[in-house]
């Protein structure tokens, strides 16, 4: 496969918000959109996204994992960024029927369709800096993605930022372009400056996310993760293994976690971190790099629980275990 999410489906499905009405989605190529040079989404950043996947089953068919769940954050966000209210059913149907359309292009497991809901604000008017958008384009572009592992499972290194964080706070649970574009500075620095492979944004001490991911910490029997408020991205993916972990009998605890009691924890030899997203699931992380220090989580490399949920989700996803959470949608 080529890099994750680099190759699209030569068509997708798009409407339109004019004059106080959507238009009857359709299916356009995917190749270019027509925008005029002073659209609010390029001087006002009115834009959010999705990401979800199909998955090809055993059988044949194919299921689309939590797609309820996304569609409710992508209303969310498009409401806190003002971009103009659609219905539910509308952007369900555009998935569905991207999907089918290209049904015979979901790749098997452990490779699926990645799914690319994307809202942004066409107006043209830049004197609107403190307006919303009266205009916009809702789509859906299809990538097929492989095994996102095949290069290997290796545990990530991580730089905890205590200066920093990775956007406003009362915009991080919005799914927006803005939030990853102030983030990649301090990502590239990371990766120049101590070989990080990603930034863990902890303000003023307080663990939150990283770049593109949620973070977990897994000591033994307990997941602690930061409770949900209005600061980090409400995962998909982290609700979906909180979930597994419940079921499985783990204790999840959602609250304040604290740099000084994150490297506590990670200096014991069972435990173990990860960041959660819909791309990897699970990503194991194995080094944690704080003032020029750095701290080995557990041993190191990739923790058994972390692969034991990991593998929980993947057979869910895959039609191997049992949906006992009604996540999937057969088309």
């Amino acid at each position: 496969m080529a890099a994750f999410g680099s190759v699209f489906m030569p068509q997708m499905a798009l409407a339109t918000y004019e004059n106080s009405n959507w238009s009857t989605p359709e299916l356009v190529p995917s190749d270019a959109i027509q925008l005029h040079p002073g659209a609010h989404v390029l001087h006002y950043a009115s834009t959010c996204f999705e990401g979800l996947k199909a998955f090809r089953h055993e059988d044949g068919s194919i299921n689309i994992f939590r797609m309820d769940r996304n569609v409710k954050r992508m209303q969310q966000s498009s409401e806190l960024l003002s971009l103009p209210a659609f219905n539910e059913s509308m952007l369900e149907h555009m998935i569905i029927d991207v999907v089918k359309h290209f049904s015979e292009e979901v790749p098997a497991p452990p490779g699926s369709m990645y799914i690319r809901p994307t809202h942004i604000g066409t107006e043209a008017a830049i004197g609107k800096a403190a307006s919303p958008t009266h205009s916009s384009m809702l789509y859906v572009l299809l990538s097929p993605v492989g095994d996102y592992f095949s290069g290997g499972d290796k545990s990530l290194r991580l730089l905890l930022e205590e200066n920093g964080s990775r956007c406003a706070a009362h915009m991080g649970m919005v799914k927006s372009g803005g939030n990853y574009a102030s983030a990649l500075q301090p990502i590239l620095e990371a990766r120049a400056s101590v070989n990080a492979d990603q930034v863990l944004f902890c303000p003023n001490g307080d663990v939150q996310e990283t770049g593109a991911a949620n973070f977990l910490l897994i000591d033994g029997n307990e997941i602690i993760t930061k409770a949900l408020d209005t600061s980090f991205l409400h995962g998909v993916t982290r609700d979906s293994i909180l979930t597994i972990a419940k079921d499985l009998g783990m204790t999840v605890s959602e609250r304040e976690l604290s740099v000084e009691e994150l490297l506590e924890r990670a200096a014991k030899p069972n435990c173990e971190a990860a960041l959660s997203g819909t791309a990897a699931v699970l990503a194991p992380v194995g080094t944690l790099i704080h003032d020029g220090q750095e701290f080995s989580v557990g041993n190191g490399n990739t923790g058994e629980t972390t692969l034991k949920l990991r593998k929980a989700l993947n057979d869910i996803q895959w039609g191997k275990a049992e949906d006992t959470h009604g996540w999937l949608t057969k088309i």
